[in-house]
C-alpha cells in the first residue's frame, strides 16, 4: 500500500512493507523524501512520526541543496577534471589525427582534430571514461561473485541523472553510472557490491541491510562520502 503525506512544502511518499521499523530517507539530488513503514501502520501514525523528524528532514534537504555541483565542462585548456577522486588539469592538443585521451600524475591530455566541437570533445572524454571503467569493473565483479555466491550475467555502463547504479534481478545484470569514474575506486566497489547484493535480495529490506553489513561493513561511510562529493552538472542531454 502506498500513500502521501504533506507537511507544508514537503511531500513524503509512504510505502507499507513487511519491515519491523520505520525507515525515513531523504534522497539526492533533489531531496525527495520517502517513508517505509510496517504493513499495518496507519497513515496518521506515519504522519506523526514524520512530524517528529521534520527538523531532520529540512536539515538533510538543506545539505543536499548546498552540496557542490560540477559546472558543465567546456573541455578547454587548464580546466579541472576529476578522475578516481583526484583533480587534474586538462590539456588540449589539436592534431590532424585520431582523437585520444591520456593522463599522467597531474594532467589529462585530450588530443582532438583542429576545430573540434565541444560535443565531440565531450564524446571523446566520455568514451575514455567508459574504457577506464571497463578495465576495472570485471575484476571487481569476479571478486565479489566469489564472496557473495552470485553470478552476474552482464554489466552496463550508462550516464544516469540521479542514481549511481541499478540491478535487473530477473536478468541478473547490473548497471553502473559512468560518473563513478570521477570518484575514488573504493566508492565504485561499494556501488558494485550494493547492486550485486540485489541479485540476492531485490529490495532494500532489512535482510538486504544485514547482508550489506556483513559483506561491506563500511557501507554507510561509503554512501555518505559518495553523496557528499560533487554531483554532475544538472544540464543533461535529452
Amino acid at each position: 500500500m502506498t500513500g502521501t503525506i504533506h507537511l507544508g512544502d514537503i511531500e513524503i511518499a509512504v510505502t507499507r512493507k513487511a519491515v519491523k521499523h520505520v525507515h525515513l530517507s531523504v534522497h539526492p539530488p533533489s531531496g525527495n523524501v520517502t517513508l517505509v513503514a510496517p504493513t499495518g501502520t496507519r497513515l496518521e501514525v506515519a504522519r506523526a512520526y514524520a512530524i517528529s523528524k521534520l527538523g531532520w528532514i529540512r536539515n538533510q534537504q538543506a545539505k543536499l541543496r548546498a552540496q557542490a555541483r560540477e559546472t558543465p565542462r567546456q573541455f578547454v585548456e587548464r580546466e579541472s577534471h576529476y578522475l578516481w577522486g583526484r583533480r587534474y588539469l586538462l590539456s588540449v592538443v589539436e592534431v590532424d589525427g585520431k582523437p585520444s585521451v591520456k593522463h599522467d600524475h597531474r594532467r589529462i591530455t585530450l588530443t582532438v582534430r583542429p576545430g573540434s566541437t565541444l560535443a565531440k570533445r565531450e564524446e571523446v572524454v566520455q568514451e575514455w571514461h567508459r574504457s577506464l571503467l571497463h578495465a576495472v569493473v570485471p575484476a571487481l565483479i569476479r571478486k565479489w561473485e566469489a564472496k557473495l555466491g552470485v553470478k552476474v550475467s552482464g554489466y552496463f555502463l550508462q550516464r544516469m541523472k540521479t542514481r549511481w547504479g541499478g540491478c535487473n534481478h530477473r536478468a541478473g545484470n547490473i548497471r553502473l553510472n559512468t560518473e563513478l569514474v570521477k570518484k575514488p575506486k573504493d566508492l565504485l566497489e561499494y556501488v558494485v557490491v550494493h547492486e550485486m547484493l540485489h541479485l540476492v535480495e531485490p529490495k532494500h529490506s532489512e535482510r538486504f541491510v544485514a547482508l550489506l553489513e556483513r559483506h561491506y561493513p563500511t557501507w554507510r561511510e561509503a554512501r555518505a562520502e559518495l553523496n557528499e562529493l560533487p554531483l554532475a552538472a544538472e544540464v543533461w542531454p535529452s
